[in-house]
């Protein structure tokens, strides 16, 4: 039954919505949800073995791994070191390579007086030996081909008489190497399990995050589905419980290399495993690496839309990934024994897992017609049931070629190459894709585009319209800066849009154009900030898949506003906006899609395909881009196994001085202590606040006064002591001032520039890689150009929820100081208040002022501990239109009112809700 809000007139679907939108924006506070309980499939228990797959006994010690005694190949740590920085991050070319190596060989013959004597290297081809001879990541590349098995003679076409070439790995290499790496050591799930929350509320994070009790309704969820399949075969064999699901999870898109007038095409598929953490898939580790690369069918431009010529591609797309795939076949029937990152040995069985791919990909993939969905028997917006692979047949034995292409939108003669394996069903196994479906799809090339739209249409002449543009541009360019925030100083005005530009204006946008266009529009635009930020976290709940389905069907109900204004009479038969009412059933089924989405392959082509691709003499690249692959896995594997065997402790330099000198005093190790600093006695990370390791100024109170420009800040700093050392007694308007603690205004402070900030969002308190860093600056001088003083949140309140327990403030100074032998860090801040106890009806975002008193900032000392993170304040522009040469460096100075960005990044939206 749905529910009704009569304060913000908003109606939601389900009860879970309406109680979070309820206790969230009108009560408080909320008592504390019961610790999480986890459940663990019963029988796909992942029990550990030998390596003949023998059952060991409850608490055996894994069995001895081989410890690398030293560097070898290498002579020593600063020779793999050196190889590592030059290969893997200088990316120096060999002919660099060949000179420096030189250098450093000339200056050792200076220093030895021997004019024989060699640097670390004789020559890039020695270092590039070195790396081939290295025992670790082997998984070599190996080829095989493809041609078109119909009738040819000497008149057919080019792309019929041509053989296709694909170069892969064997992927049960691959998934060996990976289990077995002891990098993924604690992030691995070795069982599909389900975690709760409360009574009925459910965590959906990581792949096997799946139910495990049969009475639940088990088909939601992915895993813990696969995992019944398995049952059947465990209670068939008996012997055989015990075993481990390893979903293998494949990402595939084309990318194209140029430079200058090098224009050169390859489609990649990449490779990971559903066992480990989404962290790790989102880190640059080699939780997710390149498989295969497939080939590209061409042909001459008379061929290039010939239907016979479109089916071939896909039917070489899928017989290429069938036989890529193989080798995995058996192991999906019978458990496969290998090495996993604790060191035992288990049976896999192996499940073809979630599919990465953008649209186009898609379509390939599932065998159906552009424009209609891979998901779903749905021309784009059409609401039908889910497809798949029974369905599929069933269409294929019923319906000729002509009725399935045109009613069905399915290509009879394309069988999608997951038919090949057991249990697989690519329709299911396709992902949501944040980045091309969310961000560049929906966010910049639908809805940016139609507000254009909208503002030249409406317009009294093309000369207005662009002018608006312009004043949205001038808007963007006067935010203020924030840690990461990507700047537009000109605006829109990008010849290329990346992801990350794309981002970035998501996190700006929906302030810049309040005022500007129709109200409906930009709530259509903050319900879908809504849906994507949510989208993005790292973790989910029942009840916040439940606000996904209301902010969409919000969004839904808020975006025929531009049918009605003319902007799209033909309505919103998209594909991209489409698949957003798959995304709460997909992180159900696969967990978060924060670890699915086609950004992690993309950045991918960078390392695996772009720079071997520019470093290659660009005369049949593929080649080379396959050996220098191939080294980077070497070099991946054999740093994790140096560093399991206790060789890379410290630093380079530091080890060789222990090695030369075992008795010299131990070196401090500074971030060993921050990352302590960060844990409470009982092993939990907890937020916490740092100065810069140098003040930039000592002086005394007196001077430091002049300096921050606040004349009574000696006045303010007793304040803070008498509220830091008598937290219970209350300092009103009548206080006595000499009752204060007194310092002495030659008392010695000190100043800093900068604070790093620890923290996490609320659905990643209890992950230790859900902790985030930041900059938090104070700087009178930043980039030695302009003033630079970030907005902070400040923790007011620790039992009400969201922001009603934080205020907003602008720091002036980061101090501290000594006080009876004690050390205070402390901040000197401006404060905001809010305009209202609920957020703005209008982009749903919290409006703040400047608390000014007697057109004075109030301004006081608040302790260092007290700071939860930076936040960032967007000025409510209004109607007004800014100064030409309006710079953003004023922009916390020049307004009365502003928002509370809460879509600065997802970690924000979700705090400060």
């Amino acid at each position: 039954m749905a529910r009704f809000c009569d304060i913000c007139k908003r109606s939601f679907s389900s009860q879970n919505g309406f109680n979070d939108h309820n206790y969230r924006y009108h009560q408080y506070p909320k008592p504390p949800p019961p610790p999480s309980r986890l459940h663990f499939h019963q029988r796909m228990n992942a029990k550990p073995c030998d390596v003949y797959g023998n059952p060991l006994p409850a608490g055996a010690l894994p069995p001895p791994q081989q410890v690398a005694g030293s560097f070898w190949p290498f002579a020593h740590r600063p020779a793999f070191e050196f190889a590592e920085l030059h290969f893997e991050q200088l990316q120096t070319s060999e002919s660099g390579l060949d000179s420096l190596l030189r250098v450093l060989a000339a200056e050792k013959a200076l220093e030895t007086g021997d004019p024989d004597a060699k640097a670390i290297f004789e020559s890039a081809d020695d270092l590039l030996s070195h790396i081939d001879a290295l025992p670790f990541g082997e998984a070599p590349w190996i080829s095989f081909r493809i041609r078109y098995a119909g009738h040819v003679d000497a008149n057919s076409p080019s792309w019929k008489r041509h053989t296709y070439i694909v170069h892969m790995r064997n992927p049960l290499r691959v998934a060996e190497n990976m289990a077995g790496s002891a990098d993924f050591l604690g992030t691995w799930d070795y069982t599909p399990f389900e975690e709760f929350l409360g009574e009925g509320c459910q965590r959906y994070s990581n792949l096997m995050s799946g139910r495990c009790h049969s009475s639940m309704d088990h088909d939601s969820r992915w895993a813990y589905k696969q995992a019944l399949l398995q049952d059947t075969i465990i209670t068939e064999h008996p012997e055989l419980e015990g075993t481990m699901l390893t979903p293998i999870i494949l990402g595939a898109d084309k990318t194209t290399c140029s430079v200058a007038t090098g224009h050169q095409s390859f489609h990649p598929v990449y490779i990971s495993l559903g066992n480990i953490h989404n962290e790790m898939r989102q880190a640059h580790r080699d939780a997710v690496v390149p498989l295969a690369f497939l080939p590209i069918p061409t042909c001459a431009r008379e061929h290039e839309n010939d239907e016979e010529f479109r089916i071939f591609r896909k039917q070489v797309y899928h017989a290429a990934l069938a036989q890529i795939l193989a080798p995995l076949r058996p192991g999906m029937t019978v458990p496969h024994v290998m090495r996993c990152p604790d060191g035992h040995f288990r049976r896999a069985i192996f499940e073809l897992g979630p599919f990465i791919a953008d649209y186009p990909e898609q379509v390939y993939l599932s065998g159906v017609l552009q424009g209609w969905c891979p998901k779903s028997e749905a021309h784009v917006c059409l609401m039908l049931p889910r497809a798949d692979n029974v369905h599929t047949e069933c269409l294929h034995e019923t319906f000729t070629s002509a009725v399935l292409y045109d009613v069905f939108g399915v290509v009879a003669d394309v069988k999608p190459f997951t038919s090949h394996f057991p249990r697989a069903d690519i329709h299911e196994l396709l992902t949501p894709d944040l980045l091309h479906q969310l961000i560049k799809g929906t966010f910049k090339d639908h809805l940016v585009t139609w507000v254009s739209d909208y503002i030249m249409l409406t317009a009294d002449s093309e000369r207005e319209g662009k002018k608006i543009l312009d004043e949205i541009d001038q808007r963007l360019a006067a935010a203020p800066p924030f840690p990461g925030l990507r700047r537009f100083p000109e605006g829109r005005k990008f010849s290329q849009w990346t992801g990350n530009d794309s981002k970035a204006l998501m996190k700006v946008y929906l302030a810049a154009i309040a005022g500007v266009v129709p109200d409906r529009m930009v709530q259509c635009m903050a319900a879908f900030l809504d849906f994507c930020y949510i989208a993005r976290r790292s973790s989910h709940d029942s009840v916040s898949l439940d606000a996904m389905a209301d902010a969409l069907a919000y969004f839904h109900d808020l975006r025929t506003v531009f049918v009605e204004l003319d902007v799209r009479p033909t309505g919103f038969g998209l594909p991209r906006q489409h698949a957003l009412v798959h995304y709460v059933e997909a992180i159900r089924l696969f967990g978060s899609p924060n670890g699915l989405c086609s950004s992690i392959t993309e950045s991918k082509h960078i390392e695996a395909v772009k720079r071997p691709w520019r470093a290659s003499n660009k005369n049949e690249p593929l080649e080379q881009i396959l050996k220098k692959n191939t080294r980077h896995s070497k070099l991946a594997a054999a740093r994790v196994e140096y560093g399991r065997s206790g060789l890379l402790q410290g630093d380079v330099l530091t080890s060789v001085r222990r090695e030369i000198d075992p008795y010299m005093d131990d070196l401090q190790d500074e971030d060993g202590e921050e990352y302590l600093a960060l844990r409470d006695h009982r092993g939990v990370h907890k937020p916490a606040v740092h100065l810069a390791t140098k003040p930039a100024s000592t002086l005394s109170i007196r001077d430091m006064s002049v300096e921050v420009d606040q004349h009574d800040l000696e006045v303010l700093i007793s304040e803070y002591l008498q509220q830091s050392i008598y937290p219970d007694v209350l300092i009103d308007e009548g206080f006595p001032v000499n009752e204060l603690p007194q310092v002495s205004s030659r008392t010695r402070i000190s100043r800093y520039l900068s604070a790093s900030a620890t923290f996490y969002a609320p659905s990643e308190s209890c992950e230790p890689g859900g902790m985030h860093r930041e900059i938090i600056r104070c700087n009178p001088s930043w980039l030695s150009k302009v003033p630079r003083y970030d907005t902070i949140l400040i923790r007011v309140d620790v039992h009400a929820p969201g922001v009603r327990g934080m205020q907003v403030a602008r720091m002036k100074a980061l101090l501290s100081f000594t006080f009876e032998n004690f050390l205070y860090e402390c901040a000197l801040v401006q404060w905001f208040t809010f305009d209202d106890d609920a957020p703005d009806a209008l982009t749903g975002m919290w409006r703040l002022r400047p608390h000014i008193v007697d057109n004075v900032h109030v301004t006081s000392v608040v302790d260092l501990s007290s700071i939860i993170r930076a936040c960032h304040l967007m000025p409510v522009f209004g109607t007004t239109s800014l100064p030409v040469d309006f710079s953003f460096i004023d922009s916390l100075d020049a307004f009365n009112a502003y928002y509370l960005n809460t879509y600065i990044d997802y970690h924000s939206h979700e705090t400060l809700l």
